[in-house]
């Protein structure tokens, strides 16, 4: 048993160092990973399988699998990046202007990266942080703006973390010690220039010592002047994020910092009106809704009429959110319908459509 586990850590070790080898990671981060392959073979000669050999392990495979100088190619076509804001959200023409402002800055000091003077201001240009209420298109606009440059899109929701580590990493030595959210986010989508997405970044535990903890790792991702060296604690070697676009959201900016607050151009996203709300279901979300719930329009229609009692069927909403998991609710039910009785066109008006809206 004792030889057969030796054949499988000597096998495992051997495609370990064949992935390092081809592995585009710096070079004297390559030295060390030698040296720890080193200690694994001693361990695998001993038969010593051990948490240490587990650590090790992890560690080097999470460094092979950083996207070491791997870049997509960006497209930088204003009018694409147009078509696509328009095809994706009506309205927020204020919205979709500033956006188109900000990106078309980009690319004339893109045109100019050779002179110095222009690279330093690409390098500090300013993150975008799109404020407003829920469901009103924060997260679907930076996605449109990533489909728009050819980027990959992360988000990465800061409500959710607990500490910084969440972010930045632990320390190896820690048991089940992994990177922090932004070398993930790389990892996943395989790429050193996706668009990460700091979603909702107002919801950071309400703790004072926890915000400002949070806000300085943000800083040092944010910031220019740090972020060509960004040291995750578990991988404890410089990263460079200047290739990552950052876009920040936020339902407001009370609780953050002034240094940040420097670092970012505020776009405000206001409330859809109740007209706007009826072209978007009608036009927008309800045809894609069709399609993925398997169902064409012969088979789904909703009155002309039906709107008004659509939009507010618990008051008053200042984004498409309910709007669009009430109208997503109503197909599938539509859809058992269809399935299941035998129906061929499910109608939705005035008269039936509470019977279709879900249970809250």
């Amino acid at each position: 048993m004792a030889e057969s586990n030796s054949k499988y850590l000597f096998k495992e070790l051997e495609d370990l160092d064949s992935k390092v080898r081809n592995s585009k990671a710096p070079d004297d981060l390559k030295e060390r990973i030698y040296s720890m392959l080193s200690r694994l073979n001693r361990m695998a000669k001993m038969g010593n399988y051990s948490q240490d050999y587990e650590y090790i392990s992890s560690y080097i495979n999470w460094v092979i699998e950083t996207p070491w100088g791997i870049f997509a190619k960006e497209t930088l076509d204003i009018s694409k990046v147009k078509e696509t804001l328009d095809k994706n959200h009506y309205g927020l023409e204020s919205v979709k202007a500033r956006v188109l402002e900000y990106l078309s800055t980009r690319v004339l000091l893109s045109d100019k990266v050779e002179d110095p003077d222009y690279a330093e201001a690409l390098k500090r240009s300013p993150i975008l942080c799109m404020v407003g209420l829920q469901g009103v298109g924060k997260t679907t606009m930076a996605k449109s703006i990533a489909k728009a440059l050819n980027r990959e899109f992360i988000r990465v929701s800061m409500g959710a973390l607990g500490s910084t580590l969440e972010l930045r990493g632990r320390n190896k030595a820690m048991p089940g010690a992994e990177p922090g959210q932004i070398i993930k986010s790389l990892v996943r989508v395989n790429s050193m220039n996706p668009l990460i997405l700091l979603d909702e970044l107002d919801k950071v535990s309400g703790e004072t010592g926890l915000r400002a903890d949070m806000m300085a790792v943000l800083l040092e991702i944010l910031d220019p002047e740090q972020n060509t060296s960004f040291r995750d604690h578990y991988l404890d070697y410089p990263i460079d994020l200047s290739g990552v676009l950052f876009i920040v959201s936020a339902n407001n900016t009370g609780t953050f910092s002034a240094a940040l607050m420097d670092r970012l151009e505020i776009i405000r996203m206001p409330s859809y009106t109740d007209d706007e709300k009826k072209v978007i279901a009608r036009d927008y979300l309800l045809p894609k809704i069709i399609v993925s719930t398997g169902l064409t329009k012969d088979q789904l229609e909703f009155s002309p009429d039906i709107w008004d009692f659509l939009i507010r069927p618990l008051g008053f909403d200042s984004g498409i959110r309910s709007l669009k998991k009430n109208l997503e609710s109503m197909a599938r039910k539509a859809a058992r319908e269809i399935v299941m009785d035998g129906t061929k066109k499910v109608v939705i008006n005035t008269e039936n459509y509470k019977q279709y809206l879900p249970s809250y």
